[in-house]
């Protein structure tokens, strides 16, 4: 069996750089918290459990805590949470990817100036409800129906139009999205393409790697919407694309058929696993 592993998988800087983070603060003090899970991982959620790092999910659960640090997650949270924190008495480090920050200032100044704000992502993902509580009246928008929808509803309230896009969209989809709104007559339109380059590379290489091999194997969590975008380009080129989580989902009986198999892996997926991923296919 040979095996194509992608030189992209694995950690980005933001993640790497927000779970290090973590680390520093578990041997600088007691209490420490993040609101939500620092990425999207349940292993390096777990491990960071058991060494005492507790997850805060709600409001009312930050104003409840004991006294200590709260952690903000790589993806960023809504405006309101920074001020919920420090008027609870806690610490606050802010371990948010600076790209997403990037993006916060974009759709602040943006709409500040009154340019209307057009989000391309995922409404229910914790980084787009950040991005947009930076200019509450904004739209998200995930698709081309979507697009159409606010188009036909909205889009002729909006004479000029600021469109981001969440920083794990899929490249192709921002590029045919943009494209739908270029074509209806806006006397402004600023595209402005915030999806992190680390994550494009990911995107081209694993499709390039879907594209010659026999199988895919894409490994990351469910709830890794970076990860989730990754599975739909393999699955497109390679229609034998396996979704797995660790080493132990591996199928190796289904897998014993292919002779050449690639694999990548989103960015919050330790290099760890990804090593335990290869070793198994090796045996």
């Amino acid at each position: 069996m040979e095996l194509i592993t992608a030189k992209s998988a694995g950690f980005c800087f933001g993640v790497r750089r927000a779970v290090d983070t973590v680390y520093e603060q578990i041997e600088g003090g007691q209490n420490i918290y993040t609101f939500g899970p620092i990425i999207h991982n349940e292993e390096v959620v777990r491990d960071l459990e058991n060494k005492g790092v507790k997850v805060l999910n709600t409001e009312d659960e930050i104003k409840n805590a004991p006294k200590g640090t709260v952690i903000i997650r790589a993806h960023g949270v809504p405006e309101n949470i920074y001020r919920l924190i420090e008027e609870s008495g806690h610490r606050l480090v802010d371990a948010t990817c600076p790209y997403v920050l990037k993006i916060h200032r974009i759709v602040r100044n943006a709409s500040s100036e009154g340019t209307y704000v057009v989000i391309i992502g995922d409404r229910n993902h914790p980084e787009v409800q950040g991005i947009k509580s930076c200019a509450p009246d904004s739209s998200v928008i995930a698709d081309e129906q979507e697009a159409y929808n606010f188009l036909q509803s909205e889009g002729k309230h909006h004479k000029k139009l600021c469109i981001v896009s969440q920083t794990t969209y899929n490249f192709n989809k921002f590029q045919d999205l943009v494209e739908i709104f270029k074509k209806n007559g806006y006397d402004k339109i600023d595209v402005l393409n915030t999806i992190c380059s680390a994550t494009e590379e990911r995107q081209k290489e694993a499709a390039e790697i879907a594209g010659k091999t026999d199988a895919m194997i894409v490994i990351g969590s469910g709830t890794s919407s970076n990860t989730r975008k990754l599975y739909e380009i393999c699955r497109e080129r390679c229609a034998s694309t396996y979704f797995i989580q660790t080493a132990a989902d591996i199928d190796f009986e289904e897998l014993g058929r292919f002779g050449r198999i690639g694999i990548t892996a989103g960015a919050s997926t330790p290099k760890k696993i990804i090593e335990e991923v290869q070793a198994r296919c090796q045996i």
